[in-house]
């Protein structure tokens, strides 16, 4: 009988949600047809007419289609909340804010200010809520209602009658990995939204263990802040860096299901402009590479590339010439020289300027081709004249022996031309990393010329890009000319933007560039993952303590205002160039101006699977404390030996026994290819169901089940070969098994007896 009732208290609250759920998508249907009736309308007017008219139709042109994607991102899962307060209001909460055709709210923006206690209610301070109702969704369908109740005295009896559900969370917990991260946006809690809404100035360091969402929260942080501060961000973006390019495909779907598309992605290995490095150094030359050190070895190594010759300068050049059977051939030669101590000087005018090496090029090769064209002049016999000297530097510039010799003293450099060079030329590394670094740090950065770029070359990269410059000569002139006419297209956009009232909606600068292609918008991100001198308004940085001191340097390139989301946890620093504390890297920057939010509580990995990586902790970090874990498991963690365990049929029990899900073999470095090679088919680990990583590799990720192998060997691999441990063990959200050879480290002795 009592089960009966419950069934049917629960279709009741299903038909009533469904009801207000319908309308809500037959809202945004109604919506969408409207914008989209717009977007064809505007376009169909053409390209005729005035300025004023053509700037008029793109404003509008370009306003119909961000909305348009807006509202086709956020399909899914549109509501998936409410909440009751005490004054008897109702408020529904969705991905993005509704209204009807009067103006009346029908659902709550999750990042607007109403829709806050929602995330904040908790049973010791509930706020004004009396409940807070969780709906889960399957296209627009409900399939689950979710419900808990902060003060029951304060329902109405028909709210009572129709009180069903779990918490939430654990519900989405027991559901099976999918191989990219989706949004929590439906199940944020308290600390989580602290770090959300937290205010935008400043460094944001989140600090948070394995499990505690941390990433998660800042990516939602990432649309909050776009949300919030739209007039800001939209025109510089927010830019989020995470470990590798496979961590940024896993999280590539969070921001756009939340309606935010401003938002670049990045691993630290594709900061530099069209370089995409996904090969790690090997621990010696990584901790080398991330070295402040270095910043002076590249700087060196630019200036030893403005050189002066032994001796003078002596350049034979023609002085008449014939045709020969259509052939030029040189009748007669001359030496022009330079002297020593003017090459000299005009190697240190040239130095003195403060420029780029390319910027300051130009003006060695003024001072070089003056002196050259007074010492022809002088044998010639010729009166020095101002405009006969230019005349004639003009004709010796265009010797191909001037130009040799103008490149062999100050050539015009590119990064990637340099760091190659210097990486694999044992004198040229010498002679720029002395006194900088010893013999045995100089050996391990030598490598093959045409050796693939690793994540750690990126800041030297960078670094030489901020040493060398562009040339800024013709190409330079013909870019300010088109920057003059593009602010005076800004200036009229602006105009046209405030007629309209649409300037708070769309930056003048984006207008104008359409205007100015001639085709489709081109958006803020689309402009800042091309430059890297972009300027961006926030910077999220996910898996923080594996950074370098170098790679930071890169960091607080991007972002000059300093406005951080740092996210990490020093527990979990595998690198060896990486964090030890984040006063040690943020201090130079925003020293005592960072603030920092610890997220203490566990939802993703059991507490079964818990106790054991905190043994690990316990052993290789004891002065860090692990997160406390708010669940148990379906089955405890085992150990089993390699030779009793055939590794593929591990992986198939694994994988029935977790059902709908994937699993994670994780490796040590030197054994991936082995292990890989027994799941020939596997040919992309975000999307088959088994994956076969090396710990680098799945870090920020999480599986419904995780076989780590040979951990002996991940714990010796490297110096931080504990804190690598750790982190293989808590990729699991509901199954863990180790397979060990030899003896068990001792570390992990809970699992001995465990079964297996």
């Amino acid at each position: 009988m009592e089960r009966r009732q419950s069934e049917t208290v629960r279709a009741e609250a299903l038909r009533m949600e469904q009801s207000y759920v319908s309308m809500l998508y037959e809202r945004l249907d109604t919506v969408r047809d409207r914008t989209e009736k717009a977007l064809r309308e505007v376009l169909a007017r053409g390209a005729s007419g005035t300025r004023q008219a053509a700037f008029e139709r793109e404003v509008a042109a370009d306003e119909h289609a961000r909305r348009l994607s807006q509202l086709s991102a956020v399909e899914r899962g549109l509501c998936f909340g409410r909440i009751d307060d005490t004054g008897g209001e109702t408020l529904y909460i969705g991905r993005i804010g509704l209204r009807d055709d009067e103006h009346e709210s029908k659902l709550i923006d999750w990042r607007a200010p109403a829709a806050r206690p929602f995330y904040v209610a908790t049973p010791a301070d509930p706020g004004p809520l009396v409940r807070r109702r969780h709906l889960h969704l399957r296209h627009r369908t409900v399939t689950g209602i979710d419900d808990e109740v902060f003060d029951l005295d304060l329902m109405s009896e028909v709210d009572r009658r129709t009180l069903v559900g779990e918490a939430a969370l654990l519900a989405s917990l027991r559901r099976g990995r999918t191989g990219r991260m989706g949004d929590v946006v439906a199940t944020i809690q308290t600390e989580q939204d602290r770090v959300i809404r937290s205010g935008l100035p400043g460094v944001l360091v989140v600090q948070g263990g394995p499990g505690t969402g941390k990433t998660v929260a800042a990516l939602h942080r990432a649309a909050y802040l776009l949300y919030a501060h739209r007039a800001t961000l939209e025109r510089r973006g927010v830019l989020v860096i995470g470990p590798n390019a496979m961590f940024s495909r896993y999280i590539s779907q969070v921001l756009p299901s939340l309606g935010e598309t401003e938002v670049v992605l990045s691993s630290t290995g594709e900061l530099h402009p069209g370089v995409h490095a996904t090969e790690e150094d090997l621990p010696a030359a990584a901790v080398v590479k991330g070295d402040l050190r270095m910043a002076a070895v590249v700087e060196k190594a630019v200036a030893d590339r403005q050189r002066v010759p032994p001796g003078d300068l002596e350049i034979a050049v023609p002085v008449r010439t014939s045709l020969r059977d259509g052939v030029e051939v040189v009748v007669e030669e001359m030496t022009v020289r330079m002297g020593h101590a003017a090459c000299v000087r005009a190697r240190d005018r040239a130095r003195s300027l403060l420029r780029p090496h390319n910027l300051a090029r130009a003006a060695f090769v003024r001072q070089l081709l003056d002196a050259l064209a007074r010492d022809e002049a002088a044998q010639l016999d010729r009166p020095v004249d101002e405009e006969d000297l230019r005349h004639s530097a003009k004709n010796l510039w265009q010797h191909r022996a001037v130009r040799d010799a103008v490149d062999r003293l100050w050539p015009e450099l590119t990064p990637e031309g340099l760091i190659g060079e210097l990486l694999s030329d044992e004198e040229l590394l010498r002679s720029a990393a002395e006194p900088y670094l010893t013999e045995a740090e100089r050996a391990v950065l030598l490598r093959q010329h045409d050796a693939p770029w690793t994540a750690g070359d990126v800041p030297l990269l960078d670094e030489a890009a901020e040493f060398l410059g562009e040339d800024d000569g013709p190409a330079r002139r013909r870019e300010r000319l088109a920057e003059r006419r593009r602010q005076a297209e800004v200036t009229y956009a602006e105009g046209v933007l405030a007629i309209n009232d649409l300037g708070e909606l769309m930056a003048a600068s984006d207008v104008a560039d359409r205007h100015r292609d001639g085709g489709p918008l081109v958006t803020t991100a689309d402009r800042a993952v091309r430059d890297r001198d972009w300027a961006y308004g926030h910077v999220i940085v996910d898996e923080a303590q594996e950074l370098s001191a170098m790679a930071w340097r890169t960091v607080m390139r991007r972002v000059p205002t300093r406005s951080l989301t740092v996210v990490g946890d020093i527990a979990q620093t595998g690198s060896a160039a990486g964090a030890r504390s984040w006063g040690e890297m943020l201090d130079r920057y925003v020293k005592g101006r960072w603030r920092e939010e610890r997220l203490l509580v566990n939802y993703r990995t059991p507490v079964e699977i818990m106790d054991v990586a905190a043994d690990v902790l316990r052993a290789v970090a004891p002065d860090q404390a692990p997160p406390e874990s708010v669940r148990y498991g379906e089955a405890a963690p085992r150990a089993v030996r390699a030779a009793d365990t055939d590794l593929r049929r591990l992986a198939e029990s694994e994988l029935r026994q977790i059902g709908e899900g994937r699993l994670a073999i994780v490796t040590p470095d030197a054994r991936r290819a082995e292990v890989a090679a027994l799941f020939p088919e596997v040919t992309d680990p975000l999307d088959a169901t088994v994956a076969v990583l090396t710990v680098v590799q799945c870090k920020g990720l999480e599986f419904d089940a995780v076989v780590v192998v040979d951990p002996g060997t991940i714990l010796g691999q490297s110096a931080k070969g504990g804190q690598d441990l750790y982190v293989a063990i808590t990729r699991a959200t509901r199954r863990l098994t180790v397979v060990y050879e030899g003896a068990l480290p001792e570390m992990l002795g809970r699992l001995i007896g465990s079964p297996g």
